[in-house]
């Protein structure tokens, strides 16, 4: 999910930083020391492109997003040991289901221990493995020291190395074995390691308080939500909980990517609302899946125009996502400001380039900005082993469309029909699009934020796609 998109300029993002330090210390450590307190945010193919209605919510990470080892070691500077903890495959039964080993990273170099009732600082697994969140996470690292806090990072069962059944082939095998793949499963995971090892160092006293990000971060806001007497507290970044059912408008994720785009150039937000119909244009041609293949660099011949046109998707989406104004590598390796470096790709195009090259001119700064990759590969994941697309057709129901003029992408409406019938034909299961919001709330948040949910930080970027979701923007009406 991702770290929330940052402002545009490097020295605002500084002030920001200090000033959101200045004001979550006080209010961490009136979670730590209060559970009575309520916090809530201030109010501040060669055929057309027929497939979107049924498209699922973006991935809240990069398909391409995983811990490069030379990535590792380069952001070494967080010190943790890996251990293992045998989970029940299914909390919720009573059957004899084999156990699975979920990892789970720990660094104790700073606790205060049991005797002070030193806290710890637990982050929330997301979709994807869990070293990779823990050095992309600096915040935690900064602040364990200033409170004498534990850092804990387990492992979101069925991702990394927390595979049940012994392998990941096996785990994903069917929509038998893939069952277990659940929000509710991953929280009691979290919930049961925690105490476990809370008795074991006989450290029930100290308190927990929840870290997240994206998808992170929805599970810290709800685990904070249904297990209250584990946490006593909970910063959810960019958590778009309110992104079920019609809670919010379904174009408002593509609205705020487009409108991050066009703050940058509104030639190009116009050459990129262009480049779809070109797109399609060219893949009706005779040999025009060959011309695209060459035109994008592509290491295999291009099967259809869809393909393509969820490459370039993704990656404006994910562009939006981690829109920061320094250098990083949470999913590709990005210069700061990588939007606008993508726009003066787009727009500083000679002459005469067309709209097909000078797409693939911005979009590489997202894909190649290395220059080290020679052609591109559409799809990392041959063989479907993917998670999160499980989650999205069971339980992870997201509406997504895009609107004709506030949006650069696609003119498409959300429709479930076509949704429903994509993920019987993937998985043979039937989504459970109100599942969420019946298991964790959504509707009327404020009021169950109020009444159930104290010691709950939401914070957000408004650059950040995903902050059209969360709590804020929804209670307040912010226009995004």
């Amino acid at each position: 999910m991702s770290s929330p998109a940052a402002p545009a300029s490097h020295n605002s993002q500084q002030c920001l930083k200090m000033a959101a330090r200045s004001l979550l210390f006080p209010i961490i450590i009136i979670i730590i020391t209060s559970t009575t307190i309520i916090f809530t945010p201030p109010t501040l193919a060669s055929q057309p492109l027929n497939h979107l209605s049924s498209k699922r919510a973006p991935r809240f990470l990069s398909k391409h997003s995983y811990p490069i080892k030379t990535q590792l070691e380069e952001q070494q500077q967080y010190r943790y040991e890996s251990k293992y903890f045998y989970q029940q495959l299914d909390h919720f039964s009573f059957l004899n289901l084999p156990k699975f080993p979920q990892r789970y990273l720990i660094n104790t170099d700073h606790w205060a221990g049991p005797e002070r009732r030193g806290p710890i600082f637990l982050y929330c697994g997301n979709e994807g493995d869990i070293e990779w969140f823990a050095v992309n996470t600096g915040f935690v690292w900064e602040i364990a020291p200033l409170f004498g806090a534990m850092v804990l990072f387990p492992e979101h069962r069925y991702y990394g190395e927390s595979l049940p059944y012994g392998s990941r082939e096996e785990a994903y095998k069917n929509a038998s074995t893939l069952s277990y793949l659940t929000a509710e499963q991953a929280l009691a995971d979290f919930a049961v390691l925690i105490t476990d090892l809370k008795r074991n160092l006989s450290a029930q006293a100290c308190p927990v308080v929840l870290f997240g990000g994206s998808y992170g971060g929805m599970l810290a806001a709800w685990m904070r939500l249904k297990y209250p007497h584990v946490a006593i507290g909970a910063l959810a970044s960019s958590a778009p909980i309110l992104q079920f059912e019609d809670i919010v408008p379904p174009e408002t994720f593509y609205n705020i990517v487009s409108n991050d785009f066009k703050r940058e150039s509104t030639s190009c937000f116009n050459t990129i609302k262009e480049s779809w119909d070109a797109l399609v244009s060219e893949g009706l041609k005779k040999n025009g899946l060959v011309q695209l293949t060459k035109t994008f660099h592509l290491c295999r011949e291009l099967k259809s125009t869809e393909d393509l046109a969820n490459w370039l998707d993704s990656a404006y989406s994910y562009l939006a996502m981690v829109d920061y104004p320094y250098p990083s590598s949470f999913m590709m390796p990005l210069p700061g400001c990588p939007i606008r470096e993508v726009c003066k790709r787009i727009d500083g195009c000679p002459d005469g380039t067309s709209i097909l090259e000078r797409i693939f001119e911005g979009i590489s700064i997202y894909y190649n900005y290395t220059g080290e990759l020679h052609c591109f590969e559409l799809d990392d994941d041959p063989h479907g082993l993917d998670g999160w697309n499980w989650q999205a057709c069971t339980e992870m129901v997201m509406p997504m469309s895009s609107s004709h003029n506030a949006s650069m992408f696609p003119t498409y409406d959300f429709n479930y029909s076509s949704y429903q019938e994509g993920c019987w034909e993937e998985f043979g299961v039937i989504p459970r699009p109100r599942w969420i919001t019946t298991e964790f709330g959504g509707q009327d948040i404020k009021t169950a934020l109020e009444t159930f949910g104290s010691n709950i930080i939401f914070s957000n970027g408004l650059l950040d796609p995903w902050s059209g979701g969360r709590y804020a923007a929804a209670i307040y009406g912010l226009q995004l």
